[in-house]
């Protein structure tokens, strides 16, 4: 196991993350099962949070790889009927054209309404990994142009995914919920920085990525179909970005 990366992790859930009841956002990927694993092995009362259209991808693989872990799992199905409104509500509240970020706020405006019923009033999210262990197919197009231009990537990512999460936790504080991403700490970003690029990416037909975050979910328990198995964004594993093209 690397056990630097671990109690890296671990040190910036305890340093984010106050409260003892959490949600998790959870769509059964790597990233936010290792999350649930390790949040829970801590001690954390951890119940996972999954959105989505009915029969949407995220809805349906979270459902398989809960049957392995069998934590507390509740499941919000979107009303195609409201999504129109809903979406258009958060596109007037955050006043950007910038699709991924209508999208994952959308996408959180559901994550932040099921917390609430449940009576939870902070949910954490594994956001900071893709950007920081090359999880995007951008990092395979940048593979080229060496280190210098996988970490310009990089930069770029993490300066939009900060600033993203700012809208989303806009969007969460309606429903008097707070999004946490313990992952996209200051220490953490440091840290990740040093994690040679040769463990997140091998080359630019690399379709995994993330290589050491995979090993290190296998090592402490997270089930094997999860640990393999390939990126799907959030907007894509909900039918959300599908239903908001739709409404254009």
């Amino acid at each position: 196991m690397n056990k630097t990366l671990f109690e890296y992790i671990k040190n910036s859930i305890s340093e984010t993350v106050k409260e003892k009841k959490i949600g998790i956002a959870f769509s059964g990927g790597v990233d936010s099962t290792l999350i649930s694993k390790i949040c829970s092995d801590m001690g954390f009362d951890v119940t996972l949070l999954t959105i989505g259209f009915a029969d949407s991808h995220d809805i349906l693989f979270a459902k398989e790889v809960n049957e392995l872990l069998k934590y507390p799992h509740h499941i919000l199905e979107i009303d195609p009927e409201l999504f129109p409104s809903i979406s258009s509500k958060i596109n007037q509240t955050i006043k950007t054209d910038n699709l991924s970020w209508n999208e994952n706020c959308i996408a959180f405006h559901y994550v932040s309404k099921l917390a609430n019923s449940l009576n939870l009033d902070t949910v954490i999210t594994a956001n900071g990994i893709d950007e920081l262990f090359c999880g995007y197919n951008a990092y395979r197009e940048a593979f080229s142009g060496g280190e210098s231009q996988i970490n310009e990537v990089m930069i770029t990512k993490l300066d939009n995914e900060l600033k993203m999460m700012k809208a989303v936790n806009l969007i969460a504080s309606e429903f008097g919920v707070k999004i946490l991403q313990p992952l996209l700490s200051q220490k953490f970003i440091e840290y990740a920085k040093t994690v040679p690029i040769s463990e997140k990416i091998h080359d630019s037909e690399d379709l995994y990525r993330k290589h050491i975050i995979r090993k290190l979910a296998s090592d402490v328990g997270v089930p094997e179909l999860s640990c393999t198995k390939r990126k799907k964004a959030l907007q894509y594993g909900t039918k959300i970005h599908k239903s908001l093209l739709k409404t254009r």
